[in-house]
């Protein structure tokens, strides 16, 4: 019996650990990309050396950021450590990508209303939950009925950035439409079921631990897609949720039409929902906490934002 290609073993390990999609489809291209460089030797007969100059030509030559760097580097990483089962030293002197200190674009209070302005139906919802729950956008669309409370006036994001689940709040201004919304997204889904769909993807061993649960209505997405699809991974044809990239279009959209000369995206809302809790007295553990940040130091860079201009140093042409 032949033994399972590369690859293929790198994807059974990325499963096995229940890492993303996204998280695959970028190992497995970081992994390609470094054989490629070293003109398709089979990694098992290379090293640190051959590492290091991948690494040094990412940051050198091709100037990645320094998480792109990052991001490849973990990907070399996982393959020697858990599919090749190799142990790799001196990888101490790699040459790494300048990490830039950058302060984040923040909208003001009346372009966030601007910009939201010139969005409608469900992208609006969406776009009204980046700001209004500091929302990263993949947690938006992400996110299931049940984690959706309406009595406590909250939000429980399921599994977010490094794996923590997390508590923010649910706008008061929200729950009509998105009421509204869930009423219609229910009889998509009653009409899915009688067509013999109406599943719903589940992460790890959920769909074994709760059978039939992938087509209760708690399990279903909020925000889901206009059409059915093919898992990747299982080949089930059920609706995933929507396209990140439709609501990262449309939002674009909005920032240019409201003639909003700044460099804005999604994650721009959410920027805006930390610096104006800030801006009205909450204190940053708090917003730390609202964010899911691990440490409070990437929540101060919002301090940073206020600090400037008319909250902070007075400009002596002003005197």
């Amino acid at each position: 019996m032949n033994s399972p290609k590369l690859l293929d073993q790198v994807r059974f390990e990325i499963r096995t650990r229940h890492y993303s999609i996204r998280t695959e489809d970028s190992y497995i291209t970081w992994i390609k990309r470094f054989i490629l460089f070293n003109n398709k030797k089979h990694p098992a007969q290379m090293g640190e050396e051959e590492i290091n100059n991948y690494m040094k030509f990412l940051a050198v030559k091709v100037k990645v950021t320094s998480s792109t760097q990052r991001q490849a580097l973990c990907a070399i990483l996982f393959l020697y450590k858990h599919v090749l089962k190799l142990k790799l030293e001196n990888l101490e002197n790699i040459i790494r990508a300048k990490r830039s200190e950058k302060i984040p674009t923040v909208f003001s209070k009346e372009e966030v209303k601007s910009i939201l302005a010139r969005i409608d139906g469900t992208k609006w919802i969406i776009a009204s939950l980046l700001y209004g729950s500091g929302l990263r956008l993949m947690e938006c669309v992400r996110l299931r009925v049940k984690d959706l409370d309406f009595h406590y006036n909250q939000i429980v994001v399921r599994d977010g950035k490094g794996k923590k689940d997390r508590i923010t709040p649910l706008p008061d201004r929200l729950k009509k439409p998105l009421q509204v919304h869930l009423a219609k997204i229910k009889l998509i889904h009653k009409n899915d079921l009688s067509e013999g769909y109406g599943e719903v993807y589940l992460p790890f061993a959920l769909e074994r631990k709760y059978r039939n649960a992938n087509k209760e209505w708690l399990w279903q997405y909020v925000f889901p897609s206009k059409r059915l699809s093919v898992d990747p991974r299982s080949g089930i044809k059920r609706r995933h949720h929507m396209d990140e990239a439709v609501i990262q279009r449309c939002v674009k959209q909005a920032i240019k039409k409201a003639g909003i000369h700044k460099q804005g995206s999604c994650h721009t809302l959410r920027h805006s929902f930390a610096t104006h809790l800030l801006e009205n007295g909450y204190d940053i553990r708090t917003v730390q906490e609202l964010l899911g940040h691990n440490d409070v130091r990437t929540t101060m860079i919002y301090t940073h934002v206020l600090n400037k201009g008319g909250m902070g140093v007075k400009s002596p042409i002003d005197y």
